[in-house]
This record gives structure tokens, sequence and C-alpha cells, in this order.
């Protein structure tokens, strides 16, 4: 459904919507949110049209002349009396007339929310950026009016996260859901390849990026974003087990009899078995199909399935091609596979560990790893000629700012974590031999804030040119830290190492509460996934991964690995990101062609990083628990090799 905010749109759009099966709520030429308030001080006596019998006649004569061009639509199901222009008595006058023209479809009007007394010009209880929480007490409440929010999840920048709170609110039948600010990006593209926004045209005052708050990007290519949207949107619902699937239609018209329903198992992350099947759900029902999944044919040979469901058109239509997903269902079941460990007991003959004055080193059959007493890291990986360390990995403790956390106050709050870890420094190293093949080197790091909250590095080393690495902040209860941004290393390594294959969910970029995606093996690279938001900030992470490989284009290049923690014994997933940018050259940005010709790719490997938030971009923070809170301990643990 769209909402045409804050005006009648063109003609021909109408069409279209009629065409395709596009809900409407048609909306009045009326917004007067400068009127009435400023710095959320609201004066109603200054509002227009309010109760001011001069401003009735035009407001009428608006929506009169609306309904009149747009009455005989089918799209249209609702008319709407403006957007944010407070209440007032013209309302009443603008509803009655609405009515009297089409006492058939409802009129709807937010504005009614700052004065109650004006409920009765609505008849559905619409409200902007209400939090999932406040809707669902209404919901609860045993209302006389269905609820919209006519706006919500502002899509900001890196944004729309926790928006699945709002979809699940559909359980409640006066839920009739919400409209996403917005659907484009609003940017101009100058002579000179820019994406110029508010501020650049020498305007003053100005929102600036404000207007860069849409699903699709200013030259309509979908964001991130969408990946979540589509999926959350969907009308098919699967949740799949190891019994079947249980498919609910939220169609209200439309069985699932013209889909073809695509079953896959995957092992690692690779598709070992496939079926097509039809299942004809009638239109809001749910039923539990019943498949016989092959689990016992593959699950010796993998450490875990997913078992997949996919919603596909059967036959092309007017919008898209045969085999188009519509939605998808996954669940994961354990595997019969021991994960793979790695022995140097096979080493070659001139493999060698070595503990120096200023160094420690592992080698062997072209492969080496070297780290520094002096220098506080690993200052070399190499194989053969290939060199993956340009500086030694650093601990990271930060993320370049989102819209969202600008808007939320994040900077401020969490200012300290910006340089926590950049600028920790190496107060103690430990080297323990472990036999004659390995190596365990462990570096302690104070981070440079007033606790000195001590992280440990340990690195262990064979002469296979094997590493794990194992980085641990042990969670501080000294003080009243504010929650973390992000915990891990980020690694500058050679250009040439831009192409990412991953097993996680994707393929675009996901966070702690965006992550409505799908499991699988994916293939990018670091351009692709430098997604180009208005106002350059943190982009391209991936949440859930087992496993990583950053290539050059000749295919060698690093595999990074979940293994599992020392003390817990316990394997699991981390979120990385690989770019052509660094956190801080994101954060320094204002427009995508201020950064530079990349000279390096940066790696990041995290065992957290916190949501981006999506309620609004200029006051609601992260959800408390899409945050990492500063006394909990976090630990990343991840295996290194070379191919």
């Amino acid at each position: 459904a769209i909402r045409t905010s804050h005006y009648p749109n063109q003609e021909y759009w109408y069409d279209l919507c009629d065409e395709y099966g596009i809900y409407l709520i048609d909306e009045t030429n009326l917004e007067t949110h400068g009127s009435w308030v400023a710095n959320n001080i609201e004066t109603p006596e200054t509002a227009v049209p309010g109760s001011k019998p001069q401003w009735e006649g035009a407001c009428v004569d608006r929506i009169n002349s609306m309904m009149r061009r747009d009455y005989n639509h089918p799209s249209v199901l609702i008319w709407s009396l403006g957007n944010e222009s407070f209440a007032g008595e013209v309302f009443r006058a603008m509803h009655a007339h609405a009515h009297a023209i089409d006492p058939n479809r409802p009129v709807h009007y937010e504005g009614s929310v700052h004065d109650r007394a004006f409920d009765d010009v609505t008849d559905i209880e619409s409200r902007m950026y209400a939090h999932a929480d406040e809707i669902e007490e209404y919901l609860k409440s045993n209302p006389k009016k269905p609820y919209i929010s006519c706006e919500y999840m502002h899509a900001m920048g890196n944004s729309v996260g926790n928006m699945d709170e709002y979809t699940a609110l559909e359980r409640y039948p006066q839920y009739q859901g919400g409209f996403i600010w917005d659907f484009i990006d609003q940017a101009i593209l100058d002579g000179n390849g820019r994406m110029c926004y508010g501020g650049d045209f020498g305007d003053r005052p100005s929102d600036y990026e404000f207007s860069g708050d849409g699903l699709l990007f200013a030259d309509r290519t979908p964001s991130p974003k969408a990946q979540d949207v589509k999926q959350l949107y969907a009308n098919v619902h699967m949740t799949v087990d190891a019994s079947g699937i249980t498919i609910t239609n939220d169609n209200l018209f439309v069985s699932t009899a013209d889909s073809t329903f695509v079953l896959r198992i995957l092992a690692d992350g690779k598709p070992v078995w496939s079926s097509s099947r039809r299942f004809d759900v009638a239109a809001g029902a749910s039923e539990h199909v019943e498949i016989d999944w092959p689990v016992d044919d593959y699950r010796a040979s993998a450490q875990e399935l997913v078992l997949e469901a996919s919603q596909q058109l059967t036959s092309a239509c007017d919008w898209a091609p045969a085999g188009y997903e519509l939605s998808f269902g996954q669940c994961v079941v354990a595997g019969g596979k021991i994960a793979d460990t790695v022995t140097a007991a096979s080493a070659a003959s001139d493999g060698a560990i070595t503990l120096g004055r200023w160094n420690i080193g592992a080698r062997s059959a072209g492969r080496e790893a070297l780290f520094s007493l002096a220098q506080g890291g690993m200052v070399s990986y190499k194989l053969g000629e290939h060199e993956f360390v340009l500086r030694k990995p650093l601990i990271t403790t930060f993320r370049a700012l989102t819209d969202n956390d600008r808007g939320a106050g994040h900077a401020f709050e969490r200012a300290q974590w910006a340089v926590a870890g950049k600028y920790a420094r190496c107060v103690d190293t430990k080297v323990e031999p472990l036999g004659e093949t390995a190596v365990s080197v462990t570096y302690t790091y104070e981070l440079a804030i007033a606790q000195r909250t001590k992280v440990t590095i340990r690195y262990v080393a064979d002469v296979l040119g094997h590493v794990d690495l194992h980085v641990a902040y042990p969670g501080e209860k000294d003080g009243d830290l504010p929650t973390i941004p992000a915990f891990g290393i980020e690694w500058m390594l050679p250009v040439e190492y831009s192409n990412l294959r991953f097993y996680g969910v994707g393929p675009e970029e996901t966070y702690a509460d965006r992550k409505h995606a799908k499991l699988g093996i994916w293939d990018t690279n670091a351009f692709r996934d430098r997604a180009p938001y208005l106002l350059p900030q943190e982009t391209g992470n991936h949440e859930d991964v087992r496993w990583a490989e950053i290539t050059d284009d000749s295919g060698h290049g690093l595999r990074v690995s979940q293994t599992a923690n020392t003390e817990t014994g316990v394997t699991k997933p981390f979120a990385m990101s690989l770019l052509p940018y660094s956190s801080t050259m994101l954060e320094e940005a204002l427009h995508q062609d201020e950064l530079p010709e990349p000279k390096h790719m940066f790696l990041r490997v995290l065992a957290a990083q916190m949501g981006v938030g999506g309620d609004d971009s200029w006051m609601s923070p992260v959800h408390e628990q899409y945050q990492l809170p500063a006394d909990q301990p976090l630990n990343l643990d991840v295996a290194l090799d070379l191919f």
C-alpha cells in the first residue's frame, strides 16, 4: 500500500495502481507543519488552518477536487485530509464533505492526536513514529477504531532495524499496518557525479542529508534495507521445521495454488537436495504440510543442515519473471560431522618455530606468521610472496556513525569508544611454546578509557600457517560505561584482496536488529558491499558468519572461520565486513565522492555490533536488546588460514 503524502499524485500513477493491485491512501494537498510546532513545542493558536473560518473554503475545495478526480479508481481505499496540520473545525468540515461525497470509503487524518477534542475527524486511529509497544497498548484497549501508522520506520541511511516488532502486531485484527517513510531518497545528481543534498547549494538553514530516507537510493536502485522489508511484508509466511512447513497465507483473496514451493537442503551452506512442490493454501488460512526431508542422507557429512522452503512464481507476470521468490523460510538442524581440526603433526621438514629477542615466528611450506614483541601484534602473515598484514590488526570498539546514531545522540554518549580500541596500548606480552610445532602469543592491551580495561589478543600459530585468534573483553564493572558500538579487530589488507565469499545470512548487509535474510553461501566484493548512503556511514556488515574468504582476482586469499573459545569450548558465529575504506574514513566523509581512490582493503571481524535502529532518526535509540552492555564480556574466536 502507498500513502500519497502529502498531496495527490500524477493521474497515471493511479492507473498503474489499479492495474497492479496497489492499495492507496489518497491524501489532500495540505501540510502546515511549520505553522504550529517548532523545536517540539506546539502552539495550537498559530495552527493553519485550525479552526479559522477563512481557511475552510479553500481546504474543503482541495479535498473535493481530489475526490472528484480520483473517485473511480478502485485502488483508492481511504481518503486522507492532509499531513501534520494539527486539528480544528476546518477538518470537521473536510471530513463531513468527504463522507457526503463518498459514504463508503473511510477518512484518515493523523493530526487529531494533538487535540483529542477532534477525534471525530478521522475514522482511523493514526499516529506517526509511535513505538511498537505504544501501538500494542492501544490495540489491547478494545479500541473503537482500527490503527494505522501513517509514517513509521524512518528509513534514513542505514536504518530499518527492529521492524519485526511492528509486523508482529499483525496478530491484532485492528492493526492495519503502516507506511515506511519513505520510498526513495531525494537527492540531485550534479554534473560531477555527486549526489547532492541539503546545504550543497548554498541553502541555509538546511536539514542536510535528512532527505536521504528511502528504501531505494535516489538512482532507483534498492538499498540493503529492502531485503528485510521484502521478507517481513511477504503475504505468505513459512515456518520450517524437521517435520515440514507451516504455511500461513495472509492474502485476502488469492490462494497459493499458483505458486511453486522449492524445497532445499543445504549442507554447511552448499545445496545437496532440492524438490519442487505445489501447495494450495486458501487465502486467510494456515496449514502444516508434512515434508519427508532426507536429512539422514546428509547429516553425517555436515556440521549443520539448513532446511529451506522458497515460494516462487510458477509463471511470469507483469511485474516479475517465473521463478521470482516471493517469500522463504528456513531452519537449522545439527549435523553429525565433527569440526575440522588443524594439526601440525604432518608439517614439512622445514617447519620451525622461532623464539627471537624481538619477534616470534612460525613458518613452513611457504607460509609464515610473525609476531612482534616491540609492536604488540602480528606484523606479517605470508603465503609465498603474498603479504596479508600491512599494519598489525587493531582492536576496534567503534563504528562509523549511522544517521540514527547521530539523531539519538549515540555519538556524545559513546565518544570514548571511538578511541578506546584505536589508541589502546600494549602493557604485557606472554609467549608460550606449544611443543615444537606451535606457539601461543598473548598481548594484553589497556583500552584508552579511564578504567584502562584490559583486553587480551591471543594468537596460536603453527608451522602450517594456521592461526587461531582470540580477542577477549572481560566486561567492565567499574563505572557506568555506555554500551559499546562494536568489538573486534580492524585489519588493513593489500588493495587487491577485494573479493568476499562468506557463509552467513545475506546476501545484503545485515545487523543484529535487521537480519531477516537467508542463511547460505554468498559472493560479493568490497565495492558492492559499500552501500552508497547519501552521508557515508557504517555499512557492509554481515551477521551470523560461519566463515569468510577474502581473495584477490586469482583466487588466493585469507579464510576466517569460527572456532571454539579456549575457556568455554563454545563455537559461535561472528560478524564481519570487507570495505575499501576504514571506519574512520567513512566517519570523516560527508559525501561518497569525498572518499579517495582505494589504496587498501579493511577487514573488520567482530564479536558483535549494536543494531542500527529504525523507530525514528532524531530521538529513539537502538533497542536495548540490540546493544552491547559494557559490563558484559565479549569474545571473538576465529581461525585464520591462507590459501
